[in-house]
């Protein structure tokens, strides 16, 4: 959501206040698609990034509030579990050597933060679900302090109306209950921002779904949830069951879920806005005394609260954001189906095999979307984080094939072209496309080693090897050397 709010009880009026007000943000948010100015030059890389928090021995450590104090620091900020925290890194341009900047400014943030999380005996861990979670570990009681994670647990549960059911079919299997929406805690993210224009925002949109599944498949990195095994990247499962508000009836009847991969292409940004808005109830009913109509006849840019916090209650894997900075609108399309870690050199090469491939893919003359249906595109998603680099995705002139064959033969070269015209300096390019190259030759990602570590501490406990598993992990995540060379012993 991105905004904190208040404990509050909401009544009827206020749903209906707040309904009303939706639908007025959406109109004059089309009418500033026709006349107002949005901010756009060239595009720059924004990133956030989810972590965790462990204790010495590698368990989950509920010190997110001493943490954050210890690090005092205002581009952290807490996370919906206490064992969560995240760093938000500014927009840089990719420029010659901005993606070797990018890399040195989060290694620099998270080595500062890392050695204020050891004063009050916690450590930093990025990937994309903390191998050593425990059930015991995700109730309402561990939920953050900030009011909102409460408001929004309550509000969430109140629309289902009964106890979160958790399914998972993998190489083991997980069923089970919550009572809380915690599990949704152990989903620890890689999120990257690309600011576009009203114009060629749907062309990006479309992209960014469209090689969804590749960026999954080659940035697995969450294979073991509360001790079972169960996907290459079961973030994805787990989230889309962890925010359901759909009752089992609710959901046989086809209403959408708010972790959706969404059901079609898009001609406009105006077009997610305006299915959030028809498609989803309220679930955090916040009006602002603001007038946006009013505003925008004054010559003032409206912020239109209520629209943005109920797009931030829509759990796209791909997200519209609309923003104001310094009295001017921008758009950025929030791509959020990667997993944090496991290395900051991992991270920042996800990110740029991204980077390029958008710099590219909207804007081709045929483009990829109107040879793929949208349902391929999802399937491509659920396969990928299913199987990884052995996934079977299916990509227009290719057919079906292994993820690693889409990425080396075709996904590779288009994104060193969009590097290229991103003006990303030739050497910077080969080293960061280097690492997911190699991924795709070793067939090692962060999934992959995890497995490969557990499988090689012999017969222990399952816990007891996620442990020394999680441990190793650090280490090597430390090293800032990328996954693909990680030793298992």
């Amino acid at each position: 959501m991105g905004r904190d709010v208040p404990a509050m009880v909401f009544s009827r009026e206020d749903r209906r206040r707040y309904r009303d007000k939706v639908r007025r943000c959406l109109d004059v948010l089309a009418q500033m698609l026709h006349e107002s100015r949005f901010e756009f030059d060239r595009p720059r890389a924004g990133l956030e990034i989810e972590l965790n928090l462990v204790d010495d021995r590698g368990e989950a450590a509920m010190k997110n509030a001493e943490v954050l104090e210890a690090i005092a620091q205002p581009d952290w900020a807490t996370e919906l579990g206490q064992f969560n925290v995240e760093i938000n890194v500014l927009p840089e341009s990719l420029e010659q050597e901005g993606a070797v900047r990018l890399e040195k400014v989060i290694r620099d943030r998270l080595n500062h933060a890392e050695a204020r999380a050891r004063t009050v005996g916690g450590h930093m861990m990025m990937v994309g679900i903390l191998p050593t979670l425990r059930e015991s570990d995700v109730h309402e009681g561990t939920l953050s302090a900030n009011p909102r994670y409460k408001l929004l647990n309550e509000q969430i549960f109140a629309a289902r109306g009964e106890d979160m059911h958790l399914s998972i079919e993998g190489e083991e299997r997980l069923e089970t209950y919550a009572d809380s929406i915690t599990p949704e805690a152990a989903c620890t993210s890689l999120q990257l921002h690309l600011q576009v224009s009203p114009e060629t925002f749907a062309a990006n949109w479309n992209a960014a779904q469209a090689v969804a599944g590749p960026q999954v498949a080659v940035a697995a990195n969450s294979p073991f949830l509360f001790g079972r095994r169960l996907w290459q990247e079961t973030r994805i499962p787990l989230f889309e069951q962890a925010t359901d508000t759909r009752p089992v009836e609710l959901q046989v009847q086809g209403v959408r879920p708010r972790v959706w991969f969404g059901e079609r292409w898009i001609t406009s940004v105006f077009d997610l806005f305006e299915e959030n808005a028809r498609y989803f109830p309220a679930l955090l009913p916040l009006c602002d005394e603001a007038d946006p109509r009013e505003e925008l006849t004054r010559g003032i840019t409206p912020q239109l609260g209520e629209l943005t916090l109920h797009n931030g209650t829509v759990y796209r894997w791909n997200r519209p954001v609309y923003a104001v900075v310094d009295g001017i609108p921008h758009l950025r399309v929030e791509n959020r189906v990667l997993p944090a870690g496991p290395s900051v050199a991992d991270i920042v090469a996800n990110a740029v095999f991204y980077y390029g491939l958008m710099g590219v893919l909207p804007y081709a003359e045929r483009p990829v979307w109107t040879r793929m249906s949208f349902a391929t595109a999802r399937d491509n998603l659920h396969a990928a984080a299913r199987h990884g680099l052995d996934a079977r995705l299916f990509w227009p002139g290719l057919g079906e094939v292994t993820a690693s064959e889409l990425i080396l033969r075709r996904l590779l070269p288009l994104a060193h072209e969009g590097l290229d015209l991103w003006g990303v300096a030739p050497a910077v390019r080969d080293r960061l496309l280097g690492i997911v190259e190699r991924r795709c030759l070793t067939g090692r990602t962060g999934a992959s080693w995890q497995i490969d570590a557990v499988n090689a501490l012999g017969d222990l406990e399952r816990h007891e090897a996620l442990r020394r598993m999680t441990l190793r992990y650090m280490a090597n995540m430390h090293t800032n050397e990328p996954v693909h060379g990680w030793p298992t012993l």
